[in-house]
């Protein structure tokens, strides 16, 4: 039997906290911008959130909270990919228009994985959004009502990423224009080094 209510609530309650645009949301916007491994990386984001999410209902959002050494040390990384992330978009920016179309076509597989694991599991966004919010949401709940929450949360976490993804792509001969490009790139190394300066507030409150 389907639990209806607690799988709409999860779906909505994820949807809430994954849309807000972020690290991962930018990296998916920006790799399907330019058709680079934008299916691979928006699968790889829902992935994670699978298993964050599932962690979290089932038990791990205590035991995450209680490190709190380990959440400095995934702050810290997190800031500092933030800060060098935002400082390459930047440069982008304020290249050349050959300069940024060729950065588009050396762009490998290698890189865009590395940069969506480190926009993944160096940003505590995720971990606190996953993990923590909604595991102890989830985890108030019994037996299947607790899988249909879990579920509706991955459900929302693969519909967003997938039609960020399928959406940037769709119109990426618009957003692939160079000073639509530089725009982009501009507002995403401003928003990571806002994203850094909020994680360093945090730390220091």
């Amino acid at each position: 039997m389907m639990y209806w209510l607690p799988w709409a609530q999860g779906f909505t309650l994820g949807a809430g906290l994954i849309i807000p645009i972020g690290a991962q949301n930018a990296f998916v916007l920006n790799q399907g911008m330019r058709r680079q491994y934008h299916l691979l990386v928006a699968a790889i984001c829902s992935l994670f959130d699978v298993l964050l999410i599932g962690l979290g209902v089932f038990g791990g959002g205590a035991a995450l909270q209680s490190h709190g050494v380990l959440f400095w040390g995934i702050s810290l990384a997190g800031m500092a990919f933030l800060l060098i992330y935002g400082a390459h978009c930047w440069r982008r920016a304020l290249g050349s228009g050959q300069a940024l179309a060729l950065d588009g076509r050396e762009r490998g597989l290698k890189a865009v994985l590395i940069g969506v694991l480190a926009v993944t599991l160096l940003n505590p966004q995720v971990y606190i959004e996953t993990v923590m919010i909604l595991g102890s949401v989830g985890g108030g709940l019994d037996g299947n009502e607790k899988w249909a929450f879990a579920l509706g949360c991955f459900t929302a976490s693969l519909v967003w990423f997938f039609t960020l993804a399928l959406g940037a792509a769709r119109m990426s001969n618009w957003l692939g224009r160079p000073l639509v490009q530089r725009v982009m790139d501009g507002a995403i190394g401003t928003l990571m080094w806002l994203l850094a300066g909020k994680l360093a507030l945090g730390l220091m409150g």
